[in-house]
């Protein structure tokens, strides 16, 4: 996945569009689909629950929560208010010939895992792509020990990368175990400050601070960004 650290208060560029009709809580199918990916393989929910928050977090009517259609592509980052929305506009770049994109709850890259999915529609199927991101961390965490180095490693295997990603990753991890034993505020909600206007790919934690989201072939490299960002402290990854 490909994304852009910046400064407190920048936003995803947002698409309206119709609303889905896919959830009454459109903020909940992602956590529902970590749920269900956690329950069929070893992945403790709340570390796919913080993983989907950091790759597609979204501010929304005073509370904070992942996206399912959320799509990278080729380094811009959109919001999308519906599935429908979100696919034509990745059908309608892929026909063009873009091939490097992330899509869905844990953003998915095409250009690397196209192969484990039948269809770009599979790929932004919000349990398929759960299921998928669980497996992924399965095989980095057989590799490297821990979860937490998995997740690190699910973003970039370049250490200064994974962890600028894992600071923001364990902010959400944190909130999420504070809202469930009762204590601290609750992960839902958003620190109110100012919002700027925002055109480049940010993914933001719950008080507004950008993160990457990145999920990276395990012996690939990836593909470097070509947006110079102002009043950001987000390098290129290699």
């Amino acid at each position: 996945m490909s994304a852009l650290f910046a400064p407190l208060g920048l936003i995803l560029t947002i698409i309206n569009t119709t609303p889905s009709a896919a959830s009454s809580d459109p903020m909940m199918i992602c956590d529902h689909a970590a749920e269900q990916a956690a329950r069929g393989s070893d992945v403790p929910s709340d570390v796919l629950k913080a993983i989907t928050r950091t790759e597609t977090g979204r501010a929304q009517g005073g509370r904070f929560g992942p996206w399912a259609w959320t799509v990278n592509m080729e380094g811009k980052g959109v919001w999308f208010d519906s599935a429908d929305a979100a696919r034509a506009y990745v059908y309608k770049h892929f026909k063009r010939g873009a091939r490097s994109f992330d899509v869905g709850c844990f953003q998915i890259n095409y250009k690397w895992h196209r192969h484990e999915f039948s269809s770009i529609d599979e790929m932004f199927e919000p349990m398929a792509n759960a299921r998928y991101a669980a497996r992924f961390l399965t095989k980095l965490k057989a590799e490297l020990g821990s979860w937490q180095k998995a997740v690190a490693a699910y973003h970039s295997r370049t250490p200064k990368h994974a962890q600028r990603y894992t600071r923001i990753y364990e902010k959400h991890l944190a909130k999420l175990k504070a809202s469930q034993s009762g204590t601290g505020a609750s992960e839902g909600r958003v620190i109110a400050g100012p919002v700027l206007a925002n055109r480049f790919p940010l993914l933001l934690d719950s008080e507004g601070v950008a993160a990457p989201g990145s999920l990276v072939a395990l012996n690939e490299p990836r593909p470097r960004q070509i947006f110079p960002v102002a009043r950001s402290i987000w390098d290129s990854n290699p």
